[in-house]
């Protein structure tokens, strides 16, 4: 029988097939562009090559392609009945996945990976600050990420892959010395994987070596496809430490070719969330409010998330709201957050009504009702998701509106506790 990468059976009698799919596996654990067309392939090598629609459907879901990717899912379905068992829980998660069934995959994933840890595809969408636990909603999920992934190591070895997610797991937990052993040893593996590439970026991060982090990054990106799945996210990267070194032009130059809705290739919640947080930092630092700017991505919030419902983006859409001035939709957001909160629907909790109230505040001047709003809930803002450098900006936001208060120490006392917490104008 033939084995993917990981030794684990495929149903094809195709070499030709198995190897396409192998490709469009390091393809999409990379975040290299090229995986839509590697599975596209192996499905034309053996169309009943049921785990290949499975991860197609995956890859389309991933880049907003919705429709495509329910079809290739629908497919890989109809082909899985006759599986093995591994076999067709890999397509059953993949494809509950693509339903869109809330947290229900994470509990299957889980358990399916105690019998077989590495299967890749199934274990992927569990890890990183997007995945099913990053985005779960609970406190202490970065703790458990990497739990998951400590446990894990023996199954995956040296695997460049699994060594890049799990320096992203310890540095997220603060174990940045064991990150940065574990980072350098799969990008000495496999130097083009861009999330081994943006793994590296937040380990500098948060041990403070921004220039080295800006340098690493401009210099990898040099041949990196604009079309690939983290170009958006790399480059908002490069944008805020040129903005933290006060090159404005530098960094505004990035924002306009390769971050904001019409010009970023990424996910719409990558195109969302760093244009949104890359304007309000800008402002914090002191730099012009741009209301055609705001205008756009607050149009782009409404195109591509209408509806409260994804936690992360809600707050990136509540962001987009206060920099746009557009009070009447940044209260629409808050009344849905809070009714969905009075449901059980808000995994996340009040700490998201919260947020976008503070962000309204804030645009308004009143940096009284912002701290009020977020001193409270400062300890939890784990559980909107993202990475600690995106979350950054709360702090962010509560030390300029201290500052603004005339709370000037207790603002200095927050920007020391921690050497993340920058890009604050002097107030």
């Amino acid at each position: 029988m033939l084995t993917d990468r990981y030794g684990l059976g495929l149903s094809t009698a195709s070499a030709a097939a198995r190897d396409a799919y192998v490709e469009g596996v390091d393809l999409f654990l990379s975040a290299n562009f090229g995986s839509e067309d590697a599975f596209a392939r192996a499905i034309a090598a053996d169309p009943g090559f049921a785990l290949a629609h499975a991860a197609l459907g995956r890859t389309l879901q991933l880049y907003a392609k919705i429709d495509a990717a329910k079809a290739a899912v629908a497919r890989a379905r109809e082909l899985a009945a006759n599986l093995p068992q591994r076999e067709r829980a890999n397509v059953e998660i993949l494809a509950t996945l693509v339903d869109g069934k809330g947290p229900a995959p994470l509990a299957f994933a889980l358990e399916h990976l105690k019998e077989f840890p590495r299967d890749v595809m199934v274990l992927a969408p569990c890890t990183g600050v997007f995945g099913l636990i990053g985005f779960s909603g609970r406190s202490g999920r970065e703790l458990e990420q990497a739990r998951q992934m400590d446990d894990l190591a023996a199954a995956y070895g040296e695997d460049w892959w699994f060594l890049c997610t799990h320096a992203f797991a310890l540095g997220e937990t603060g174990r940045i010395a064991e990150a940065r052993k574990l980072i350098d040893r799969s990008l000495a593996i496999y130097p083009r994987n861009a999330h081994g590439a943006h793994v590296y970026a937040h380990v500098l991060y948060e041990n403070g070596e921004d220039a080295a982090g800006l340098a690493y990054l401009i210099e990898w990106m040099k041949d990196f496809p604009r079309n690939a799945q983290l170009h958006c996210h790399l480059s908002w990267h490069i944008a805020l430490w040129q903005l933290e070194a006060g090159r404005i032009d530098a960094a505004r130059r990035v924002f306009m070719e390769d971050v904001k809705p019409g010009s970023s290739w990424g996910p719409p919640i990558n195109t969302l969330s760093d244009s949104a947080s890359f304007l309000w930092r800008a402002q914090l630092k002191g730099h012009a409010h741009d209301p055609a700017a705001w205008r756009e991505v607050r149009d782009y919030a409404l195109k591509e998330f209408p509806k409260a419902g994804v936690t992360f983006a809600d707050v990136h859409s509540a962001l987009a709201y206060a920099g746009a001035a557009d009070n009447e939709g940044l209260q629409s957001l808050v009344d849905q957050l809070l009714e969905r909160e009075r449901t059980g629907k808000l995994a996340a909790g009040p700490i998201v009504p919260a947020l976008a109230e503070a962000f309204g505040a804030y645009a308004k001047h009143d940096f009284t009702g912002v701290v009020d709003r977020l001193q409270l809930k400062l300890a939890e803002h784990e559980r909107i998701g993202g990475s600690r450098a995106q979350r950054d900006l709360i702090e962010c936001t509560l030390i300029a509106a201290l500052a603004k208060a005339g709370r000037k120490a207790e603002a200095a006392r927050l920007s020391v506790r921690g050497a993340r917490t920058r890009s604050v104008a002097a107030a």
